[in-house]
């Protein structure tokens, strides 16, 4: 229960801080990217406006249209700044026919020009304004007369954010990872006081069952000695009920005591023929409350357990099912092989639980009932007993409630 705790503070801690780290790195990588965009954007409008074609140029008309004079509503100085003046520009110039006028590649040490027209070519075809190629972003705009396509290298760029990336991501992995220990070390600190705590009251159960097991012995012993002698009391007769009554209780808390402190000792069991031998003198018990048992119990179902702790699921499972059956006059019993497990259920008519209470049930001394009344010698320990007997398999109980009817549902590792 503990390490399931403790296991639930890690991943959840971890989760947090894996959130928040893809959440953060997220958000400024994206507003990096759109402002890095943005940015280029600009940068190439402002350059594409700047630019003049050389003329003539290839028989072209010499009074060619003049550029606007890079009026785009740029920042004042924006095309002075050392951002824009050491960005490397490439342009290619070509005609509506797609001939190639000019390129501006200076030095052509990481283009050709003909790389250059063939991209150039390829971007005015595929009718893009804007994108990227490789480590090139382009522009590509009409300048009345011949179609410009403007490319601005971003390989440094690139490069750096590739480094910075790949270096966030290394030195955020071992972050992680030391978080991770800190957080096993701060849920031990949680937990550890807790299961301390825990362990004390079941130690304390423990011990002071076998204390009291002395007296309710001496009392009884005296009490039947004193009956011999004054025959016939009601108050003797009181007094020897509440001790049979004090002495079962005190039995279930050394039972739940001893199973949740004490590894069972296991063998390979038939646990078909277990289940059918233990429902058996339950007929009779049903058939006193007017009921019928019913058994579906498939053959040469086989777990790894222990023979006294399984039988003591099958007798508390039936018992609480006759008890509790309402409005019906049947109670079934199923054992079947289901998906590498035992499924063993036990179904009664009866009310159903309210599903706030469906997890507390499994509690110690917890009893739906609104009254706590343990005349009927029941003290809410049986369910308690049958948990922590399925715990120890390595299995898990369950109940649900449908159609008017109560399940108990019990899944143990078959073999």
């Amino acid at each position: 229960m503990f390490k399931k705790s403790r296991r639930k503070i890690v991943a959840a801690i971890m989760s947090i801080l894996v959130l928040l780290w893809v959440g953060t790195l997220g958000v400024i990588y994206a507003s990096s990217y759109f402002e890095m965009s943005n940015q280029n954007e600009k940068m190439l409008k402002a350059y594409a406006d700047m630019y003049v074609l050389p003329q003539p140029m290839n028989g072209m008309p010499p009074n060619f249209p003049k550029p606007n004079g890079g009026n785009r509503g740029f920042p004042p100085g924006f095309t002075d700044s050392p951002m824009f003046q050491l960005t490397t520009f490439y342009t290619v110039a070509l005609s509506y026919d797609g001939e190639s006028l000019a390129v501006k590649n200076d030095p052509p040490t990481v283009y050709t020009n003909d790389d250059l027209e063939k991209l150039a070519q390829r971007i005015v075809k595929n009718s893009k304004e804007t994108g990227t190629e490789k480590n090139l972003v382009f522009y590509r705009t009409d300048k009345g007369g011949y179609t410009l396509v403007t490319f601005m290298d971003n390989t440094v760029i690139n490069e750096n954010a590739t480094t910075l990336f790949r270096n966030t991501l290394i030195f955020g992995g071992f972050a992680l990872i030391l978080f991770f220990f800190l957080s096993v070390f701060l849920a031990r600190k949680i937990v550890g006081p807790l299961e301390e705590s825990y362990h004390k009251q079941k130690q304390f159960i423990s011990d002071a069952g076998h204390e009291l097991k002395t007296p309710i012995s001496v009392v009884s012993a005296n009490a039947e000695l004193l009956s011999r002698e004054i025959g016939e009391n009601k108050w003797l007769a009181n007094i020897q009920y509440e001790n049979e009554r004090m002495g079962m209780l005190v039995g279930q808390l050394l039972e739940l005591a001893r199973t949740e402190n004490v590894a069972p000792q296991m063998e390979h069991i038939d646990f078909s023929r277990l289940v059918a031998g233990e429902a058996l003198p339950f007929e009779s018990v049903a058939y006193e409350k007017g009921l019928v048992l019913i058994c579906n119990i498939a053959s040469g179902v086989s777990v790894e357990g222990n023979s006294s702790q399984l039988k003591q699921i099958v007798s508390v499972l039936l018992d609480n099912a006759i008890r509790h059956s309402v409005g019906g006059n049947e109670v079934y019993l199923n054992l079947i092989k289901e998906h590498g497990s035992a499924r063993l259920s036990v179904i009664n008519k009866g009310d159903e639980i309210p599903k706030d209470q469906r997890e507390q049930i499994f509690e110690r001394f917890y009893r739906v009932d609104t009254v706590r009344n343990s005349e009927d010698k029941h003290y809410g320990l049986g369910l308690a007993i049958a948990k922590a007997i399925v715990t120890s398999h390595k299995g898990r109980i369950e109940v649900l409630c449908y159609n008017g009817l109560v399940e108990f549902k019990v899944q143990i590792p078959a073999l």
